[in-house]
């Protein structure tokens, strides 16, 4: 199927009072894809994300989920989604399977169909089951909201921030499971401020800034657009003055004799940076470089918006 998990089309939003959280965003979510939506907190990720989940009415635009129009077809979008929200919203009544059980009946999935202790046991909260939902962690509960979304088996994961407040284990075990539901065919849908996470799991990214899509691309095609690269250069001795040069875009001392310089790779290669710090009269003990990654690209366009 070559049509997009989610198509958003020129979507606006202005709230009472005249401000505009969304200008005329438009991405498509390729369908089976681990698609990235970054932006600055404020940016309108999340309004974006409401929209989807019905709980925010957008001002125009379309949006369509698995091919349903938000607004024609809103019981069929509403079950081709699953959302794990960034405030961690549970009843505290009721135990983890309970809560499965229940959010299950909502979506009316019959009894015989629902898989309550296998998403338990998937999000590693099996040997919780039967606890009261309050007496979780932080990090149990974000893995319970994981659970939550996906008792009706949507096509589509929303994840909006869902390792904030966790562990770096527990962290690792969410984005296992993930990789497992992508490799099984469900499309997600990630937004994080760890943009290393980003880059690792993401086919493609989209940059949301002040309400505007700045970036759209393959994430490697992405990383691809930072021109600043950075070589650290042990020198041979102290240094009297920072050495200059017209390809340098930024020169800074750091620890001992540790000289780091910034350059573009439009201007100038490594060697010949290399050449400009010997001409200035320093021996070099040795090299080593920073390529650019994504956190460089969202700086510098978001920076720039």
């Amino acid at each position: 199927m070559t049509e997009a998990a989610i198509r958003i089309t020129d979507l606006r939003k202005v709230y009472a009072g005249g401000k505009e959280a969304l200008k005329g965003v438009s991405f498509d979510v390729p369908r089976g894809s681990i698609f990235g939506l970054l932006g600055p907190n404020g940016a309108g990720k999340s309004t974006t994300i409401n929209i989807l989940a019905g709980l925010v009415t957008k001002t125009s635009g379309t949006a369509d989920i698995w091919g349903f129009d938000i607004d024609a077809h809103p019981r069929n979008a509403k079950n081709s989604i699953g959302i794990v929200p960034q405030e961690i919203v549970f009843d505290p009544f009721f135990t983890p399977f309970e809560t499965l059980e229940n959010v299950a009946g909502l979506y009316g999935v019959p009894p015989a169909r629902r898989r309550s202790m296998e998403l338990l046991k998937a999000v590693h909260l099996d040997d919780k089951a039967h606890a009261y939902a309050r007496t979780l962690s932080g990090g149990m509960k974000r893995r319970l909201l994981v659970a939550k979304a996906m008792v009706h088996s949507p096509p589509i994961l929303v994840l909006d921030e869902p390792t904030a407040g966790v562990d770096v284990e527990l962290r690792q075990h969410l984005w296992a499971y993930v990789r497992e539901l992508n490799a099984a065919g469900v499309t997600i849908v990630l937004t994080t401020h760890y943009l290393e996470e980003a880059e690792e799991l993401c086919d493609r990214i989209a940059i949301i800034n002040h309400g505007e899509v700045i970036a759209n691309k393959p994430t490697r095609e992405l990383v691809d657009m930072a021109q600043e690269k950075v070589v650290e250069i042990t020198l041979d001795r102290d240094m009297d003055a920072i050495p200059r040069s017209p390809i340098f875009h930024k020169a800074e001392l750091k620890a001992g004799r540790v000289l780091a310089i910034t350059y573009s790779k439009r201007v100038a290669n490594a060697g010949q940076v290399l050449d400009a710090v010997q001409a200035a009269g320093y021996g070099i003990a040795d090299v080593s470089t920073r390529e650019p990654d994504l956190e460089d690209v969202f700086l510098n366009l978001t920076r720039a918006g």
